[in-house]
């Protein structure tokens, strides 16, 4: 594993090369909310067997720097920081993968950049909201969170990330025309009713639950987590093989 980084616009965004088998797509996995990279560390050994697994840290999380303005903490420079990430390791196309806020960041890549998604993993995720009363709920929590977090770089990241401007995500499901797989924790009671929808609305989509987990499923239970993941990724190989 090596650790690097790349500057966007002075803002420094550091990542984990977890190197694998070169002829098998790259898997670039985004963390959830409040965590870093490292929530990854259960799983990148087995997932990295086979295939390169790139790992980072959202700006205002983990080793990333937290810029001191809050116009820098946005959908649109978070999708950019993946963009840069993936251009820093030569991955044209990925495999692209993430937990709750990462997974709808995962979405929001493949919205506005569906070139560079091979496929789409979206663990304990939600895709938003249509609805725009339910929409001000979920961001008066986010404000909720950044009043109470006495880190400004995640309660900036509360402010302009974790909350939600529009409808465009859930609204883009239709049009996600690459493979996906929606996997949530059993127990994770707040998303079973966004994986079920995403799931019926993404056209090629595989839900799995996974038994005695809530909204860290990867953690929870990493092997089935693994195994889960691996079974995907692995479908789709022999699927392009045997073509």
């Amino acid at each position: 594993m090596t650790t690097r980084n790349v500057d966007r616009a002075g803002v420094r965004i550091v990542y984990d090369v977890h190197e694998g088998p070169p002829d098998a797509t790259p898997l670039l996995l985004s963390h959830g909310y409040g965590l870093s990279r490292r929530m990854w560390d259960g799983n990148v050994d087995a997932l990295s067997a086979t295939r390169t697994v790139i790992t980072w840290d959202m700006r205002g999380h983990g080793d990333s720097d937290s810029p001191d303005r809050q116009n820098a903490y946005t959908h649109a420079e978070t999708v950019e920081d993946m963009v840069a990430v993936l251009d820093a390791c030569d991955v044209d196309r990925a495999a692209v993968g993430g937990l709750s806020l990462g997974g709808y960041m995962s979405l929001d890549l493949y919205r506005t950049h569906p070139d560079r998604v091979r496929c789409l993993l979206l663990f304990d995720t939600g895709p938003g909201f249509k609805n725009d009363e339910s929409r001000a709920k979920w961001n008066a929590n986010a404000e909720n969170i950044a009043a109470e977090d006495d880190d400004l770089g995640l309660a900036r990241a509360a402010r302009g990330m974790l909350a939600q401007k529009d409808a465009s995500v859930i609204r883009s499901l239709p049009d996600v025309a690459v493979p996906t797989l929606v996997l949530v924790g059993a127990d994770d009671t707040g998303f079973l009713n966004a994986a079920d929808y995403m799931a019926r609305v993404i056209p090629d989509a595989t839900k799995v639950v996974v038994p005695d987990a809530g909204h860290e499923a990867n953690i929870d239970q990493p092997a089935a987590f693994n195994d889960a993941v691996l079974r995907f990724l692995t479908s789709l190989r022999e699927e392009h093989q045997s073509r």
